[in-house]
C-alpha cells in the first residue's frame, strides 16, 4: 500500500468554510499555475508527474472512500481522493489554468458552475446550444429565477444590445452545435466585463479540447468541458471538468462539488488519466479524417458546416483563436426524409449522440441531443431539421467515404454515374419521384 500523502502546506492558505462559516473537511491544495509547462502540449499530455513511492507509470487508483487519521489532506473521497488530485493538477496544466475540477459529467459541470448564480441574475447566451445546456437553463428560468438572454453570439452588437450591469454570468459555445458557429471569445469577452467588471464570461469548450483551443487565454473567466468526449476520446468514462485562474472562483466552485458529492471518482479518475494521454495523436488523425470528409461532401453540393473548410464565413476568425478545426461537422441534404435514410443506411457510421470518440458517429441532432429543444424554438433559432451531424473517428479514411458514399446512394441523395463517380440528386425531386440531378462535379 502507498505511503499517505503528506498535507501541502499550500492547503492552509485555502480553507473551506460551509455557510456558517464552519471549516470543511480538507481538499487538495489547488493546482499549479499553468505557466508551469515545461513541453509542448503532446508532450506534457502524456508527461505526468507523480509521487508515488513505487514510481508506477500508471497513477494508483486510490479505490478508498475514507482515509485513516486527522488533519491529513485528505479524510473522505467525496472531498478529495489522491488520483482525482493528479487528474485535476494534470489538467490544470494543459488547460493553462490555475485550478481544474473534475465532476461526474459535463452538465454536472455546468450545474457547479451554474449554482454561482442567485434569483434575478441575468445571463447572455447563444441561440445554438447543446441541448443539455438548453434544458438546464429553462430549468433555472422556471425554478430559479434566473433570467436568460439567447441571442445570436455571432453578432457582437446583438450581443451587445442585451448587456447591462445586471449580466452576471456570459455563456458560449465555440464552435456552436450543431451549426458550427464561431464566436469570438476575446470581443464577447470584453464587452461582457465592461458592462459588468464581476460578470463571468463561461466558455463551453468540448468541442475542441485543450489541445485546439485555451478559452482562459483568450478572456474567459471559466471554461468547462465534457471529458466524455475528447479527452477520454473512448466513451468508457462520463466525466466533466472545470477550470479557472481565480483562486477565489476556485473555491466557489469546489464548495458545491463537496457538498453535493459529484465529484469523479477514483476508478474514472484513473480512465480519464489514461485517455488525456493520447489525446494529441487522437484528434490530428481525427482533424485529418474530417477535414476530407468535409471536402468530399461540400464537392458533392451538400451545405457542409465546418470550420476546416474555407466556405466557412468565419474561417478566419476561428483560426484566430484555435489551432485547429476538430473533428464534428453537419451537413444538410434539403429533406428530412433523405436525411433519415442516410442515416438508418450508414454502417461504419454508429447512430449515437455524444462525439469525440475514435469511432465515428452520425445523428439528426433535432431527433436525438436537440430534441429537448421544441420545434418552435428550433425554427426560430434557424436549426434546420434535415441537418445530419458527424463525428468522426480516427479510422481509415477511405473506409468513411466509402460508407457515406453508399449511404448517399441508398437515401437516394446521390447517383452513381456511368463514369464510375457520384451526382448528387435534387432531394425534392427524390421525394417527387422525378429524381433530376443537380450540376455537381462526377469525380469521386
Amino acid at each position: 500500500m502507498a505511503a499517505p500523502v503528506n498535507p501541502s502546506p499550500l492547503n492552509k492558505a485555502f480553507k473551506h468554510l460551509d455557510i456558517d462559516g464552519h471549516d470543511l473537511p480538507p481538499s487538495p491544495a489547488p493546482s499549479s499555475p499553468g505557466n508551469g509547462k515545461k513541453y509542448t502540449l503532446a508532450t506534457e499530455l502524456v508527461y505526468t508527474e507523480s509521487n508515488d513511492q513505487y514510481n508506477a507509470s500508471s497513477v494508483p487508483i486510490y479505490q478508498s472512500a475514507t482515509f485513516k487519521g486527522e488533519g491529513n489532506e485528505y479524510d473522505y473521497t467525496r472531498s478529495g481522493n489522491p488520483t482525482r488530485t493528479h487528474l485535476e493538477r494534470h489538467l490544470a496544466k494543459i488547460m493553462g489554468a490555475h485550478r481544474a475540477l473534475v465532476v461526474s459529467s459535463g452538465m454536472a459541470a455546468l450545474d457547479v458552475i451554474t449554482r454561482l448564480l442567485k434569483p434575478g441574475d441575468e445571463v447572455v447566451t447563444g441561440d445554438d446550444l447543446y441541448g443539455g445546456t438548453n434544458r438546464l437553463l429553462k430549468f433555472l428560468t422556471t425554478h430559479g429565477g434566473i433570467i436568460v438572454h439567447h441571442v445570436d453570439t455571432t453578432n457582437p452588437a446583438a450581443v451587445q444590445a442585451v448587456l447591462s450591469p445586471k449580466t452576471t454570468m456570459m455563456l458560449l459555445e465555440t464552435p456552436t452545435n450543431p451549426l458550427m458557429k464561431i464566436v469570438d471569445i476575446p470581443t464577447l469577452s470584453s464587452a461582457a466585463h465592461a458592462a459588468n467588471p464581476a460578470a463571468l464570461v463561461v466558455v463551453d469548450n468540448t468541442m475542441l479540447s485543450p489541445y485546439l483551443q485555451n478559452p482562459l487565454d483568450l478572456g474567459a473567466d471559466i471554461v468547462y468541458e465534457s471529458g466524455t468526449k475528447y479527452l477520454s476520446g473512448h466513451h468508457d468514462v462520463m466525466a466533466g471538468v472545470v477550470a479557472t485562474n481565480d483562486p477565489q472562483l476556485g473555491d466557489r466552485l469546489y464548495f458545491p462539488i463537496n457538498a453535493s458529492g459529484c465529484g469523479l471518482s477514483p476508478f474514472d479518475s484513473w480512465l480519464l488519466l489514461r485517455g488525456i494521454k493520447t489525446l494529441a495523436v487522437r484528434m490530428e488523425k481525427q482533424q485529418a479524417n474530417a477535414q476530407a470528409i468535409a471536402e468530399f461532401l461540400e464537392g458533392h453540393g451538400f451545405k457542409v458546416r465546418y470550420p476546416g473548410l474555407k466556405s466557412h464565413p468565419q474561417y478566419d476568425l476561428h483560426w484566430s483563436q484555435a489551432r485547429g478545426a476538430g473533428a464534428v461537422m453537419s451537413f444538410e441534404t434539403g429533406s428530412t426524409a433523405v436525411s433519415e435514410r442516410i442515416v438508418e443506411a450508414a454502417r461504419l457510421f454508429a447512430i449515437s449522440v455524444s462525439f469525440g470518440c475514435v469511432n465515428s458517429l452520425i445523428s439528426m441532432p433535432c431527433r436525438m441531443s436537440h430534441a429537448s429543444i421544441d420545434a418552435a424554438t428550433r425554427k426560430e433559432r434557424s436549426l434546420p431539421e434535415d441537418i445530419i451531424r458527424l463525428c468522426i473517428g480516427i479510422e481509415d479514411v477511405s473506409d468513411l467515404i466509402d460508407d457515406l458514399q453508399q449511404a448517399l446512394v441508398r437515401a437516394g441523395a446521390v447517383r452513381i454515374t456511368t463514369e464510375g463517380g457520384i451526382q448528387a440528386l435534387d432531394s425534392r425531386d427524390v421525394e417527387g419521384g422525378t429524381a433530376q440531378t443537380r450540376q455537381v462535379t462526377d469525380e469521386p
